[in-house]
């Protein structure tokens, strides 16, 4: 199992998957990539901001659809919903663009953006906007910091060969433990 390898042939498509559901991590992680040379710099930033704005487009339709429903079921939340419903009413493109760089907002906010019936034809440029600028600013995060961590990345490979076999050992250990007390406990009880 060659990692490098792995990335080079599926990491765009891990990229756009991983980024609809989580963001930075990912990011950072292709930018990691790119500096490696396994990735494009140019591609994972079109990646990650494919994934970023088909994640927040899907959760924006779900506010748009289920919104004030899905709202309710936050009963102690409620003053700071309004209170964002305000914000997003009176400062869409800032909001918009501005909550996936806020922390705790990436799943919430694009639901309550559809849940205020900010229309689609303002959301998805807006959208659009927002990812291409937090793609680029984390995969060049990540781009960067690859030259903190390239020495330790370059032996990946046998790092990971040693943690499968400690983890398998480890594993093996316990399951022997296991079966052990098990089969004591059966004697016990005849």
């Amino acid at each position: 199992m060659d990692i490098n390898a792995l990335i080079e042939q599926y990491g765009y498509a891990a990229l756009v998957i991983g980024s609809v559901a989580e963001g930075e991590t990912i990011t950072l992680l292709g930018g990691v990539a790119a500096h490696q040379g396994l990735l494009k710099f140019p591609l994972v930033v079109a990646a990650v901001a494919l994934g970023g704005m088909i994640g927040d487009q899907l959760l924006y339709f779900l506010g748009l659809r289920f919104g004030p429903t899905l709202l309710k079921r936050f009963a102690k939340h409620q003053k700071k919903i309004r209170r964002a419903q305000r914000l997003i009413q009176r400062h869409p493109y800032l909001f918009v663009i501005g909550t996936r760089f806020m922390y705790g907002f990436r799943i919430i906010g694009p639901i309550l953006i559809g849940a205020s019936h900010l229309p689609p034809k303002i959301f998805l440029p807006l959208n659009i906007v927002g990812a291409v600028a937090w793609a680029l600013i984390f995969t060049t995060l990540g781009y960067a910091g690859g030259e903190v961590i390239a020495p330790w990345l370059h032996n990946l490979d046998q790092h990971l060969k040693h943690w499968a076999w400690l983890i398998l050992v480890v594993v093996a250990v316990i399951g022997v433990r296991l079966w052990l007390k098990h089969r004591e406990k059966t004697r016990d009880e005849e």
